[in-house]
């Protein structure tokens, strides 16, 4: 039997190559649903290729003309965010990636976990924004949560026949990203061109920003709270340039596991599309005498704050990683439209934290109104 895969957000970096994984692997998988905002041309192709049964696009002002590309085929089409919520429960998916970027992949994620249907997450503002939600939910419906995300593969894979209260810590590489080493005074006069010029990923505007700032880890440090109940003491962050080694588990008996591979995201992908079952592939291998220095250092939270804010956001609890995430994902559009500079991005999420209502115990509405406070408060700075 094949698995049917729905794809939100099938147009970006991830969605991508996972169907480059589903294409390669077309005796395992079948595609149920493909999804996207705005990216008409690039979804119609895919649905060609792939003929699921169900496409949506986000944008209602396309549904006429994907309607009309697909008119031929026995595939469904569908628009907007509703549409979305309610195809993730389809009888025949069996697994949902989550692949769509920031809040807007949280109500879809919730509908199908609802629904029963296994995870394959990459929307780590799911985690960051509603973790405990998410995490209570899934273990009421037995739905499973394979990480996608590089970092909580790692630590996934090397977790895999161990107990959980066995951790001691969990060790978060993150690559550093263009600006490594780079003082406070040189990142004044950074461009966006310069941000969007990632060493070692090849990713989507908005998270290879994120990474530029060390965000990207910050979401991380918050997801990873969630993933494998930790407390935030347990989760270091260390600068790793050669982002060969993914992420690491220190146990309390002092031995280390760690996972390593070349950066490539398809392989996190397709070990998430395939759980339990570990899938040959044609990916290049790792050789250790391309890489014969491997390096760590302290990450540097006093020039890259982002990361301090994550923590202190994770230590609050409550709506506040909800607040912080709407800023970002205002403050790093804004600088993706060259309305702020990149030093920028960090001083708007903090006046906006300032100016917010702190909420201990949210429900679902308070985190979308929290949401929609966020980027209100984050857009009057901007």
């Amino acid at each position: 039997m094949k698995r049917g895969i729905a794809i939100l957000g099938s147009t970006g970096s991830i969605g991508t190559q996972a169907l480059d994984v589903i294409r390669d692997h077309s005796d395992k998988f079948s595609v149920e649903v493909l999804s996207a905002q705005n990216n008409l041309e690039l979804l119609i192709n895919q649905a060609i290729e792939f003929t699921p049964n169900t496409v949506v696009i986000g944008n209602e002002d396309h549904y006429n003309d994907l309607s009309d590309a697909l008119s031929d085929l026995p595939i469904k089409v569908f628009c907007g965010e509703d549409a979305l919520s309610q195809v993730v429960e389809m009888d025949s998916i069996d697994m949902v990636l989550t692949a769509m970027v920031g809040f807007a992949g949280l109500v879809p994620t919730i509908k199908a976990i609802e629904a029963g249907k296994n995870i394959a997450l990459a929307n780590k503002e799911t985690m960051v924004v509603a973790g405990e939600l998410i995490m209570e939910l899934a273990r009421e419906k037995g739905v499973a949560i394979i990480p996608v995300d590089s970092e909580h593969s790692a630590i996934f894979q090397s977790l895999t026949g161990e107990s959980l209260h066995t951790i001691e810590k969990i060790i978060l590489t993150a690559s550093g990203g263009p600006f490594l080493n780079m003082s406070a005074g040189d990142l004044k006069h950074v461009t966006l061109q310069d941000a969007l010029k990632h060493p070692n990923w090849c990713m989507g505007p908005k998270i290879t920003v994120d990474s530029a700032s060390l965000m990207n880890k910050g979401l991380e440090v918050i997801e990873a709270k969630w993933l494998f109940n930790l407390k935030p003491s347990q989760i270091d962050v260390v600068v790793h340039p050669q982002s060969v080694i993914h992420s690491m588990v220190q146990f309390i008996d002092g031995s280390v596991k760690a996972q390593m591979g070349p950066p490539d995201m398809k392989l996190p992908i397709q070990y998430a599309l395939g759980f339990p079952e570990r899938l040959s592939s044609g990916f290049k291998r790792l050789s250790f005498i391309e890489y014969p220095n491997l390096t760590f250092q302290a990450p540097d939270t006093k020039i890259f704050r982002n990361l301090a804010i994550s923590f202190e956001a994770l230590e609050k609890g409550g709506n506040w990683p909800c607040i912080m995430n709407a800023a970002n994902e205002t403050a790093v559009d804004a600088f993706l439209k060259e309305k702020i500079g990149f030093l920028e991005i960090p001083e708007v999420i903090e006046q906006t934290l300032a100016k917010s209502l702190h909420i201990q115990k949210p429900d679902l509405d308070d985190l979308i109104e929290s949401d929609m406070m966020g980027r209100k408060i984050s857009q009057q700075f901007i």
